[in-house]
Protein backbone atom coordinates (compact mmCIF):
# COMPACT_ATOMS: atom_id res chain seq x y z
CA UNK A 1 0.00 0.00 0.00
CA UNK A 2 0.88 3.55 -0.56
CA UNK A 3 1.56 6.08 2.21
CA UNK A 4 1.69 10.11 1.42
CA UNK A 5 3.77 12.16 3.63
CA UNK A 6 2.13 15.50 3.09
CA UNK A 7 2.52 19.22 4.69
CA UNK A 8 -0.68 20.78 6.12
CA UNK A 9 -1.64 24.08 6.43
CA UNK A 10 -2.84 26.31 9.24
CA UNK A 11 -6.38 27.39 9.64
CA UNK A 12 -5.79 30.75 7.57
CA UNK A 13 -4.19 29.37 5.17
CA UNK A 14 -6.05 26.17 4.56
CA UNK A 15 -9.41 28.78 5.14
CA UNK A 16 -8.02 31.12 1.82
CA UNK A 17 -7.52 27.86 -0.17
CA UNK A 18 -10.61 25.96 0.83
CA UNK A 19 -12.76 28.89 -0.39
CA UNK A 20 -11.40 27.87 -3.89
CA UNK A 21 -11.68 24.53 -3.63
CA UNK A 22 -15.67 24.45 -2.31
CA UNK A 23 -16.36 27.03 -5.53
CA UNK A 24 -15.59 24.03 -8.33
CA UNK A 25 -16.46 21.16 -6.31
CA UNK A 26 -20.07 22.81 -5.56
CA UNK A 27 -20.29 24.00 -9.43
CA UNK A 28 -19.02 21.10 -10.46
CA UNK A 29 -20.45 18.36 -7.60
CA UNK A 30 -17.83 16.50 -7.57
CA UNK A 31 -17.34 15.57 -3.91
CA UNK A 32 -19.50 14.65 -0.67
CA UNK A 33 -16.77 15.42 1.06
CA UNK A 34 -14.83 17.29 -0.11
CA UNK A 35 -10.72 16.22 0.04
CA UNK A 36 -8.52 17.50 2.54
CA UNK A 37 -5.99 19.95 1.36
CA UNK A 38 -2.71 19.46 1.36
CA UNK A 39 1.15 19.42 -0.56
CA UNK A 40 2.33 16.05 -1.19
CA UNK A 41 6.04 15.72 -0.07
CA UNK A 42 6.60 12.37 -0.68
CA UNK A 43 4.70 8.71 -1.49
CA UNK A 44 6.10 5.61 -0.06
CA UNK A 45 5.01 1.95 -0.86
CA UNK A 46 4.72 -0.43 2.09
CA UNK A 47 6.91 1.06 4.57
CA UNK A 48 7.79 0.11 8.25
CA UNK A 49 6.35 2.63 9.64
CA UNK A 50 8.31 2.83 12.97
CA UNK A 51 11.34 3.09 11.21
CA UNK A 52 9.75 5.93 8.48
CA UNK A 53 8.05 8.07 11.67
CA UNK A 54 12.03 7.89 13.43
CA UNK A 55 13.51 8.93 10.26
CA UNK A 56 10.98 11.76 9.14
CA UNK A 57 11.08 13.06 12.81
CA UNK A 58 14.76 12.88 12.76
CA UNK A 59 14.35 14.90 9.63
CA UNK A 60 11.80 17.60 11.22
CA UNK A 61 12.99 18.40 14.53
CA UNK A 62 14.98 21.50 13.73
CA UNK A 63 12.06 22.60 11.34
CA UNK A 64 10.08 25.89 12.14
CA UNK A 65 6.76 26.28 11.01
CA UNK A 66 7.23 27.67 7.81
CA UNK A 67 5.58 29.90 4.63
CA UNK A 68 5.04 28.35 1.12
CA UNK A 69 4.63 30.19 -2.14
CA UNK A 70 1.43 29.65 -4.28
CA UNK A 71 1.71 31.32 -7.56
CA UNK A 72 -0.86 30.31 -10.16
CA UNK A 73 -2.58 27.02 -11.48
CA UNK A 74 -1.09 23.95 -12.94
CA UNK A 75 -3.82 21.16 -14.20
CA UNK A 76 -2.63 17.55 -14.87
CA UNK A 77 -4.64 16.23 -18.00
CA UNK A 78 -6.38 13.32 -18.54
CA UNK A 79 -6.64 10.77 -17.34
CA UNK A 80 -5.99 12.87 -14.07
CA UNK A 81 -8.35 15.34 -15.13
CA UNK A 82 -6.54 17.94 -11.89
CA UNK A 83 -7.00 21.34 -10.97
CA UNK A 84 -4.45 22.07 -9.03
CA UNK A 85 -2.76 25.14 -7.52
CA UNK A 86 0.97 25.56 -7.55
CA UNK A 87 3.46 25.78 -5.23
CA UNK A 88 6.77 27.07 -6.12
CA UNK A 89 9.63 25.06 -6.11
CA UNK A 90 11.67 26.98 -3.55
CA UNK A 91 12.54 27.43 0.21
CA UNK A 92 11.92 25.21 3.03
CA UNK A 93 9.28 22.92 1.32
CA UNK A 94 11.60 22.04 -1.63
CA UNK A 95 14.59 21.57 0.51
CA UNK A 96 12.44 19.43 2.66
CA UNK A 97 11.26 17.20 0.16
CA UNK A 98 14.53 16.37 -1.35
CA UNK A 99 15.95 15.91 1.91
CA UNK A 100 13.06 13.05 3.00
CA UNK A 101 13.84 11.37 -0.40
CA UNK A 102 17.15 11.12 -0.39
CA UNK A 103 17.42 9.83 3.13
CA UNK A 104 14.21 7.61 2.82
CA UNK A 105 16.08 6.22 -0.51
CA UNK A 106 19.43 5.90 1.71
CA UNK A 107 17.65 3.83 4.05
CA UNK A 108 16.21 1.71 1.81
CA UNK A 109 12.60 2.64 1.49
CA UNK A 110 10.29 3.03 -1.87
CA UNK A 111 10.07 5.90 -2.82
CA UNK A 112 10.06 8.50 -6.10
CA UNK A 113 13.39 7.71 -7.95
CA UNK A 114 13.94 11.50 -9.62
CA UNK A 115 12.17 14.49 -7.27
CA UNK A 116 13.28 16.76 -9.06
CA UNK A 117 10.38 16.01 -11.84
CA UNK A 118 7.59 16.24 -9.60
CA UNK A 119 5.62 19.86 -9.49
CA UNK A 120 4.30 20.55 -6.07
CA UNK A 121 0.92 21.56 -5.90
CA UNK A 122 -2.36 21.56 -3.86
CA UNK A 123 -5.19 19.74 -5.65
CA UNK A 124 -8.38 21.59 -5.65
CA UNK A 125 -10.29 18.56 -7.94
CA UNK A 126 -9.30 15.75 -9.54
CA UNK A 127 -11.58 12.22 -10.29
CA UNK A 128 -10.09 10.54 -7.15
CA UNK A 129 -13.06 10.26 -4.48
CA UNK A 130 -15.15 11.78 -6.43
CA UNK A 131 -19.03 10.74 -6.82
CA UNK A 132 -18.93 11.35 -10.53
CA UNK A 133 -16.38 11.50 -13.35
CA UNK A 134 -16.42 15.09 -14.87
CA UNK A 135 -16.52 16.07 -18.61
CA UNK A 136 -13.20 17.10 -19.96
CA UNK A 137 -15.16 20.19 -20.86
CA UNK A 138 -16.02 20.80 -17.13
CA UNK A 139 -12.65 20.25 -16.50
CA UNK A 140 -10.88 22.59 -19.09
CA UNK A 141 -13.78 24.98 -17.85
CA UNK A 142 -12.84 24.32 -13.92
CA UNK A 143 -8.92 24.89 -15.19
CA UNK A 144 -9.58 28.07 -17.12
CA UNK A 145 -11.58 29.44 -13.96
CA UNK A 146 -8.88 29.13 -11.66
CA UNK A 147 -5.60 30.10 -13.88
CA UNK A 148 -7.85 33.43 -14.14
CA UNK A 149 -8.26 34.31 -10.84
CA UNK A 150 -4.18 34.18 -10.63
CA UNK A 151 -3.71 33.19 -6.99
CA UNK A 152 -0.62 34.57 -5.49
CA UNK A 153 -0.20 33.98 -1.75
CA UNK A 154 2.06 32.93 0.86
CA UNK A 155 0.65 30.15 2.89
CA UNK A 156 1.96 28.82 6.34
CA UNK A 157 2.67 24.91 7.11
CA UNK A 158 2.24 23.90 10.16
CA UNK A 159 2.28 19.85 10.43
CA UNK A 160 3.73 17.18 8.13
CA UNK A 161 1.40 13.74 8.17
CA UNK A 162 1.61 10.36 7.33
CA UNK A 163 -1.60 9.42 5.41
CA UNK A 164 -3.06 6.12 3.61
CA UNK A 165 -5.00 6.80 0.72
CA UNK A 166 -8.44 6.65 1.81
CA UNK A 167 -10.95 9.81 1.70
CA UNK A 168 -11.78 9.05 5.38
CA UNK A 169 -10.36 12.20 7.57
CA UNK A 170 -10.53 9.97 10.53
CA UNK A 171 -9.04 6.67 9.24
CA UNK A 172 -6.48 8.14 7.15
CA UNK A 173 -4.34 10.01 9.23
CA UNK A 174 -1.07 7.60 10.80
CA UNK A 175 0.61 10.43 12.37
CA UNK A 176 1.39 14.03 12.63
CA UNK A 177 4.96 15.40 12.97
CA UNK A 178 4.32 19.08 14.17
CA UNK A 179 6.94 21.73 13.61
CA UNK A 180 8.35 23.97 16.32
CA UNK A 181 6.68 27.64 16.74
CA UNK A 182 8.80 30.87 15.56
Amino acid sequence: MKYYLVALFDKDSYSYIERIQKNICRKYRLYKNMPVLHITLEVVENPDIDKFNEIVSGILKPYKKFKVEINGAICFEPPYKSVNLKVENKGYIIRLARQINEKLRLYKFDVRKDISKWDLHISLANTNYAMREWSSKEYSAACENVKRQGVHKMARIDRIALWKPINNKKDMLIKNFYLKDF
